[in-house]
């Protein structure tokens, strides 16, 4: 009973106003061009760009700043221009020569030609991300598992240049492609560091063969000098004897000059010769 009477008195109310007949209009002329003008001006930030189309069809690409789109006639896409960074999942590889390894990287790309990336690829970031992964798996399919290990940057600059190829139709352009990680099975790392440890050894055998040829050089070297040296081998000689008597040992020596010696010597370089 209350509620009625407050809508009748509501409607009392309406009809003693005499302008509202003439004003109606005029409101809603002005609320029609309000929702034209909010649904039809759009702000398009610095880092986008705007892809319309008309009645269906590509009109142009549009921003930064107030655009105005034309409701029902045309529709627009939002496109991010700023770089995407986008970790590849660990992949697979069998390298070229036959070892298993798992491989992860990160992939820098940005959208270059809004157009393009709309039109030319559905999911412009799905199909970027699954042929980074084909790419890796492919190049690094090529490689030893040494030129993975060392050559990085080279492999990392290859797998560039085939994205960008490809990715180019379809407005990406990739700035950069780094690979993280190389994860080894337990038996390989193990192989490895057996290798590392045999490479050690060689070379510290190595280092000492070098080591004692070119101690004997400078004996042999020292040896002729002296034997070229007038008495230089007697000096020698009895330096040598006067070294050993300063020992305390009972060592008993008995000196002999050397030319009683060296025909005996002589004899015995000849036959060394000639076996």
């Amino acid at each position: 009973m209350r509620r009625t009477r407050e809508l009748r008195d509501l409607l009392s109310l309406i009809e003693s106003m005499p302008n509202l007949h003439i004003l109606s209009p005029f409101f809603l002329v002005l609320v029609v061009i309000g929702l034209f003008l909010a649904s039809s001006l759009k702000i398009i930030y610095e880092y986008q760009r705007a892809v319309v189309f008309q009645l269906g069809r590509f009109l142009k690409v549009k921003g930064p700043g107030l655009i105005i789109v034309i409701p029902i006639l045309q529709r627009m896409a939002r496109m991010d221009l700023r770089t995407v960074v986008h970790e590849v999942p660990s992949q697979d590889v069998i390298s070229h020569d036959n070892v298993s390894v798992k491989v992860d990287a990160v992939l820098y790309f940005r959208i270059v030609d809004p157009e393009k990336a709309f039109i030319q690829v559905a999911d412009f970031f799905s199909a970027t991300s699954k042929l980074a992964q084909t790419t890796l798996r492919a190049v690094l399919g090529k490689h030893d598992l040494d030129e993975m290990l060392s050559e990085r940057s080279k492999i990392n600059a290859d797998i560039q240049a085939i994205l960008e190829a490809q990715t180019e139709a379809w407005g990406i352009k990739v700035s950069v492609v780094e690979i993280r990680n190389i994860e080894l099975t337990e038996d390989m790392v193990r192989a490895i560091a057996k290798q590392a440890e045999a490479e050690r050894d060689r070379r510290a055998k190595v280092i000492h063969a070098d080591a004692e040829f070119q101690a004997a050089q400078t004996l042999v070297n020292a040896a002729a000098i002296l034997a070229s040296a007038l008495g230089g081998m007697q000096l020698r000689y009895l330096q040598t004897l006067s070294e050993i008597g300063t020992e305390k040992n009972s060592t008993v020596i008995f000196p002999m000059p050397i030319d009683l010696i060296k025909p005996i010597l002589q004899i015995i370089e000849k036959v060394a010769d000639t076996h």
